[in-house]
């Protein structure tokens, strides 16, 4: 079985790569604190690779009709054949990765990989755009041609493409989704879920309820308009 976590970086996806680990599934190696598989720069290649396939449109919208007809190229497949090597070389029964770059490429990932176990992990974007990521400068990750200089809304737009990407991407035939708000405040039902969703015990790790609800004390700018229509989605309360 392999398994991978799909969501944004600060989305609290460690505590889903911790919990796996706990658990007895093989995340390769070498891994550093927030469970991410290292070094990263094969991953950042592909995202970077399939980008060039993407068509930015203006107004938080984006073609992906040709990364979702076309098959991922070889320079995409070796890289990430190259980045999971210790994953994919692994005789563990239950094996996977975690790093937020994943989500930046997922419809091919689904094309490479198309029964493994995908968490779809998702975290209210006003806690998750108050630190900053490297998936957030996505001129980076040639998606966007120039940045707005207002760091606050790039993080959110970034947000929004990898929501979009989700959205464009059929469901695999292994998926799920998960609140982190929902492992903090109620982890043993959430675990129940992936348990049953996986087949195997899932380990119980420490989770910090400070975690959720810090946009309430930030004096930034955390909403944007543009977040609604996924926050009803995922049922994120706000005025």
């Amino acid at each position: 079985m392999l398994i991978t976590i799909i969501g944004r970086g600060h989305s609290g996806t460690r505590s889903i790569s911790h919990t796996l680990s706990a658990s007895g599934v093989y995340m390769g190696e070498p891994l550093n604190e927030s469970g991410d598989l290292l070094p990263p720069q094969d991953m950042y290649e592909a995202c970077n690779e399939f980008a060039q396939y993407v068509t930015y449109e203006g107004n938080m919208k984006w073609d992906f009709s040709r990364v979702l007809a076309m098959e991922p190229t070889e320079r995409f497949k070796s890289l990430i054949n190259s980045y999971l090597r210790t994953v994919l070389e692994s005789k563990a029964e239950v094996k996977g990765w975690k790093i937020p770059e994943t989500t930046l490429c997922y419809p091919w990932i689904v094309k490479m990989f198309p029964d493994a176990y995908y968490i779809q992990w998702v975290r209210d974007p006003r806690d998750c755009i108050i630190n900053g990521h490297i998936t957030d400068d996505l001129v980076r990750f040639k998606i966007r041609d120039k940045n707005s200089g207002n760091i606050r809304y790039d993080r959110a737009v970034s947000w929004k493409y990898q929501r979009e990407i989700v959205r464009a991407q059929p469901t695999p035939k292994h998926s799920i989704s998960i609140r982190f708000e929902d492992m903090v405040f109620s982890q043993d039902e959430t675990l129940r879920r992936l348990e049953e969703y996986l087949g195997i015990p899932m380990a119980k790790i420490e989770m910090r309820p400070g975690s959720v609800g810090r946009y309430k004390t930030d004096d930034g700018e955390h909403m944007f308009d543009f977040f609604a229509e996924d926050m009803r989605e995922f049922g994120y309360e706000f005025e």
